[in-house]
């Protein structure tokens, strides 16, 4: 491959899409390896990256994880362990050969060289480079113009995303072409895709013309970076991840937290494990002062109910009857290991408010050794383990009406659900009502709602359910009316009720509505088989949603409990119905907020009334159209539920995700009427809750959660209120008050501790990377309600310099010179996930429909730390040129994953196939260039060109080939470690399928999305960095960041007078 400075550098006036330019008579390109199992006759090998220390300190080894039963020892197919490659396919000779360069390795960034390129380039001046003539490969560029120059009415000559600025919804109607995906006419993704999607295509004379921000460059880039250099994201993941497979996390060890999606073993020592909590300063200021200083925030990222790996142990449920678990007098926080024993045993110190006086009751008293330490404290999990679950006594026990709820004498009742089908003739059309009935059978009956048993445990076939006992399920479906089934298991089937009064809607009957799944199998089995049939003649296009939440949250408000609803269309029928407000004229103007904020006050006091009952709700909509997301989903937001969004649902292609997301909503471990309340050393306070809840009071008020999940996290902040002493730690507790799925209320207590510092060197060096992104990004998106998008695009720019500048000042190694640019160690790679947040879909320039807006707002905050990073930079995987090894278990039991490639179609190889994964979505992109061979093996003998391909297609075929196996093992792996969305193979073959521009979107490192490429971006920062350091950059008290405006007027990369102006970046 060629030096990637070809592809990004916007200064090279020699450009291979430049009509105008003469290409030399002889060019051939520099020949590379091909794929691994596709070689060349004569073709080297290409030699794997070496490997590097990660960026933790100096880890120290705890010792092996103990082996596990790989899933991946023994392939799914009939042959077993990776054999040697005997490809039949013979090697041929092609013409244009693809992959990188003999020896060129995607490797960790030198930072050496890349603060030699900074400290070499003059920032304040124009850049002056020779002409190359050499002709050079594609450019990362991912939207090439129309053979002729637009009209007004038409899109510009070069507009990235064009598909986000049709006006049409989600849909656009054209001439399907043969051979071509339907997402080319009704898009796979709520974007528009492009035939002449080709990055070595050549652009017209306008197209050319109208790019900006073009400067002579050489080799390298236009501004002077080598690509190569820059921090690599890709290796930090990979180093990190490898390390991590052979190594414990220790929580009490002097470590930075592992990377989010290392895939770790935690090793519980007192201190929470960073799946359930992390903190954004791991050494905390001692004074407000010199936090201010760092302008790192102090927060901490809280995922309560994180799923743990199977290796590790699980949370100590105990239960100290009517007692209590012990509690410090003034400040009611939990006992934990960190409070100390004094006079002999009888009492405790708090280890937050440090009150002394703590009187240790006498069914918890023991004996203390001569450093105070209780002889039974190995004994005692509450004071060796930072994650313990109470069982609380019958005070905090659910009250309705004042009184104290029993239930079945847990607290409780046992979690009931209700699912609320939407049937209208939408529904039916489109197989979304067929598709929510299956992953409803799926979830009560099919393979994921049983589990193997533990050790020790009796089954007759070695299987249970995953249902606790005493849980039980409600069906409704809705359109004009609202029909109830009654499912009482002495029926031979089901009864339908239809409540036809949706102004005033009520509950028909009780006895029946809510029943034992299992108990009454037979008839939800045979409602569920005929469900769709029951409204085949019976077609109603608009539903009456609102009245049918408003009876469910009746149905449920005794109890509290679950609600699983469908929509398919906007719910134009019945009071409080909703009416189109989407206006494209709003689309980057300062109104446009008002898309992103809830059109209807009744639906907000729903919302609020459902929580208050301890109801929550999950939405699964497949429009074809506006739904006005920020108002119908409001109230999963607001309950603690998600809304799954499926734009142009496609029966055959999209089936199986929703299927398979409906059944993990209803499985994953889950609380209900549920209170978070955070607590913190003397010293600090909280500040502010980010995330999807309810909160009534100030800011800083405890929040409230009708449902909360193991996919949920949320950000809380702190501010110092006096100064704290840098020989004490500081301590923080979160405490979750919620009710099991089984009925038994329980609290569960995360505890943190970290040390004060007085240097904000030190403060720096300790930060966590992945805690300061999610708190970011969560204040960022609560701000999308109250400032303009452009404004919040410049705060988070602003906060990316102050940061970098503030470490230049305040903590680098004195001595280096003025020009260079210094990255933190903790923060190699921040400055990039900052311009990605900017290009994701909640925050970046141009037209975005506020449906997408407003779930990628609500996305972002209530995403786990794993899940925002690969959201923000997606893991990409060349399936091409793996080794024979590659896709198999390792002797450690562990899958071994080929080294994945930096988001750039600078490394993208001629006839490669990539899988990209952003936690969202899982596209298969395949080159138009691609070889036979491997779709045969990938695919099927029947396959030799990426146009045979189904474009509906969503797994791969078994095949007993080497290629299959390894992709196969892959894609189960990666299926393994997500969060709440599934994993369903979605194709994008270039020129052919909408889901490419998607993958193009993807590209972090790239010129797109209305920003920068990663050089640039870096460039740019570091010259507000200088500005910074030289005292250039004045607070004018306008309001306005120099850097939004720079942002606003150069868009891609223009260039503007740098003014110097800065403002309040909220």
């Amino acid at each position: 491959m060629a030096d990637m400075g070809m592809f990004h550098a916007l200064g090279q006036s020699d450009d291979p899409n430049d009509p105008n330019r003469v290409a030399p008579p002889n060019f051939r390109p520099q020949p590379a390896p091909p794929p691994q199992g596709y070689q060349q006759a004569g073709s080297s090998a290409y030699a794997p990256p070496q490997q590097q220390q990660p960026m933790y300190g100096a880890p120290q080894k705890y010792g092996a994880p103990p082996p596990s039963t790989s899933p991946y020892g023994q392939a799914p197919s009939p042959y077993g362990a990776p054999p040697p490659s005997t490809s039949p396919y013979q090697p041929q000779q092609q013409a244009n050969p693809y992959g990188p360069p003999p020896g060129q390795q995607y490797g960790a960034p030198d930072m050496g060289g890349l603060t030699q390129q900074m400290g070499g380039m003059d920032l304040m001046t124009q850049q002056v480079g020779n002409v190359s003539k050499t002709r050079k490969k594609g450019r990362a560029y991912h939207q090439l113009d129309q053979a002729s120059a637009p009209e007004p009415s038409q899109f510009p000559p070069y507009t990235p995303n064009v598909g986000d600025n049709l006006q049409q919804g989600f849909l656009h109607q054209s001439q399907q072409q043969p051979g071509m995906s339907p997402g080319m006419q009704q898009g796979q993704f709520p974007m528009q895709a492009a035939p002449q999607f080709m990055p070595h295509q050549m652009a017209d004379p306008a197209a050319f013309n109208a790019r900006v921000g073009e400067a002579p460059g050489g080799g390298r880039g236009g501004n002077g970076v080598d690509p190569l250099s820059v921090p690599s994201i890709p290796k930090a993941r990979d180093v990190a991840t490898q390390y991590f497979r052979s190594t414990y996390f220790p929580t009490l060890g002097r470590h930075l937290p592992p990377d989010a999606t290392s895939d770790f073993i935690a090793q519980d020592q007192g201190n929470a494990s960073p799946r359930f909590c992390r903190l954004t300063l791991n050494s905390v200021p001692a004074t407000g002062e010199l936090l201010g200083l760092t302008h790192l925030p102090l927060a901490l990222l809280i995922q309560p109910f994180a799923k743990q790996k199977i290796e590790e142990e699980p949370i100590p449920v105990l239960d100290f009857g009517e007692m209590g678990p012990p509690r410090c007098r003034r400040c009611r926080t939990y006992i934990n290991p960190f409070m100390q024993f004094v006079q002999g045993g009888t009492k405790f110190q708090c280890n937050m408010c440090l009150f002394p006086n703590n009187e240790v009751p006498n069914e918890y008293y023991a004996a203390v050794d001569m450093h105070n330490v209780r002889v039974d404290r190995d004994q005692r999990p509450e004071l060796t383990r930072g994650t313990v679950e109470f069982v609380v006594p019958k005070e905090y026990w659910v009250k309705k009406d004042g009184n104290p709820h029993f239930g079945d004498g847990k607290g409780g009742y046992a979690m009931r659900y209700l699912f609320l089908i939407d049937c209208t003739e939408s529904a039916l059309n489109r197989g979304s009502m067929e598709a929510v009935v299956a992953g409803i059978k799926e979830s009560l009956y099919g393979e994921t709602a049983y589990e193997d048993v533990a050790e020790g445990e009796v089954s007759e076939d070695g299987t249970k359910r995953r249902l606790p006992e005493g849980c039980k399920i409600g069906i409704c479906t809705f359109d004009k009316e609202v029909h109830f089934y009654n499912l009482n298991p002495a029926l031979d089937q089901a009864q339908m009720v239809v409540m036809p009064d949706i102004e005033e809607p009520f509950v028909p009957f009780e006895t029946g509505l809510f029943v034992d799944p299992y108990e009454a199998r037979s008839v939800i089995e045979h409602l569920l088989d005929n469900l769709p049939s029951l409204f085949v003649h019976v077609k109603s296009g608009e539903p009456a949603l609102f009245p049918a939440l408003t009876v469910a949250k009746q149905a449920l408000e005794a109890t509290g409990g679950k609600i699983i609803c469908s929509l398919s269309t906007l719910p134009t029928w019945g009071p409080n119905r909703l009416a189109l407000r989407e206006d494209s004229k709003l689309y980057n103007t300062d109104k446009e907020k008002t898309l992103f904020k809830t059109g209807n006050a009744a639906w907000r006091t729903l919302a609020g009334k459902m929580v208050e009952s301890g109801i929550g709700c999950d939405f699964f909509m497949t429009p074809a159209a506006y739904i006005d997301l920020a108002t119908v989903g409001h109230v999963s937001a607001t309950t603690g539920g998600e809304t799954f969004f499926y734009p142009n649902f496609v029966k055959e292609r999209d089936s199986k995700k929703l299927i398979a997301e409906l059944s993990h909503t209803f499985h994953r471990e889950t609380g209900y009427q549920a209170l978070m309340k955070v607590r913190c050393s003397n010293g600090l306070q909280v500040t502010a809750y980010h995330g999807n809840f309810l909160q009534t009071g100030a800011a800083s008020s405890d929040v409230e959660f009708g449902v909360i999940d193991e996919d949920k996290t949320l950000a809380v902040m702190f501010s110092h209120d006096g100064k704290l002493d840098p020989k004490v730690d500081a301590h923080f507790q979160s405490a979750v008050l919620y009710t099991t799925k089984s009925g038994e209320r329980r609290v569960r207590c995360s505890n943190i501790v970290a040390g004060v510092v007085d240097q904000a060197r030190d403060v720096v060096r300790w930060a966590d990377q992945d805690a300061i992104l999610g708190v970011l990004a969560r204040e960022a998106a609560s701000r999308m309600l109250e400032r303009p998008l452009k404004d919040i695009r410049g705060a988070l720019i602003e906060k990316c310099i102050e940061i970098l500048a503030s470490y230049r000042k305040n903590a680098a190694t004195t001595g280096s010179p003025p020009g260079q640019l210094i990255l933190p160690e903790s923060l190699k790679e921040f400055s990039l996930y900052v311009l990605a947040l900017i290009k994701s879909r909640a925050f970046r320039g141009g037209n975005v429909t506020s449906d997408l807006r407003v779930q990628a707002m609500r996305m972002l905050k209530s995403m786990s730390a794993p899940e925002l990073q690969l959201y923000l930079y997606p893991r990409i995987i060349p399936i091409h040129n793996m080794a024979d090894t590659d896709g198999f278990a390792e002797p450690t039991g562990h899958l071994k994953l080929p080294a994945a490639m930096r988001a750039s179609f600078a490394f993208v190889e001629e006839g490669g196939v990539y899988l990209c994964d952003n936690g969202q979505f899982f596209i298969l992109w395949i080159h138009s260039q691609v070889s036979p061979n491997l779709l045969i093996d990938l695919f099927g003998p029947e396959f030799e060109s990426p146009k045979q391909l189904d474009p509906l297609l969503n797994e791969l075929p078994v095949l007993e080939t080497h290629l299959n196996a390894q992709v196969r093992n892959i894609i189960q792996y990666l299926a393994s470690i997500r969060g709440s969305r599934k994993l369903s193979v979605q194709l994008a073959r270039q020129g052919l399928d909408g889901a490419e521009y998607e993958f193009a979107a993807a590209l972090a490192e790239d010129r797109n999305n209305e920003e920068k490429s990663y050089t640039d971006w870096l460039v740019h920062v570091h010259k507000f960095v200088q500005l910074e350091m030289t005292g250039q950059r004045k607070d004018t008290g306008m309001g306005v960041s120099s850097v939004a405006d720079f942002a606003a007027a150069g868009g891609m990369g223009g260039n503007t007078g740098l003014q110097g102006l800065r403002g309040n970046y909220w």
